[in-house]
């Protein structure tokens, strides 16, 4: 049974961009990460926890294409989502 984030537990921001996609749907903490498509779609890398465990959610049946400003933005909800499972 998952039990949602409570605002109190949010992290501290370590990196602005991760601070830019975070955000709280339905009481769940979790980071939107803008990507396209194979054929430039505009599309979303979902991070969220739950259960102690990061989950990654990528496009439906589809693959993702990061910018290396997107990319980063990546890497920095991963690394907040990461510090949340260690508590």
């Amino acid at each position: 049974m998952s039990r949602p984030a409570s605002r109190s537990a949010m992290p501290s921001v370590t990196d602005p961009r991760a601070a830019q996609v975070r955000r709280y749907e339905g009481g769940q903490l979790v980071w939107r990460v803008q990507c396209g498509d194979m054929i430039n779609r505009e599309r979303c890398v979902t991070v969220l926890v739950q259960d102690n465990e990061v989950v990654l959610v990528g496009p439906p049946g589809e693959t993702a294409r990061l910018t290396a400003g997107q990319l980063g933005q990546l890497r920095a909800a991963l690394n907040e989502a990461a510090k949340l499972t260690e508590r």
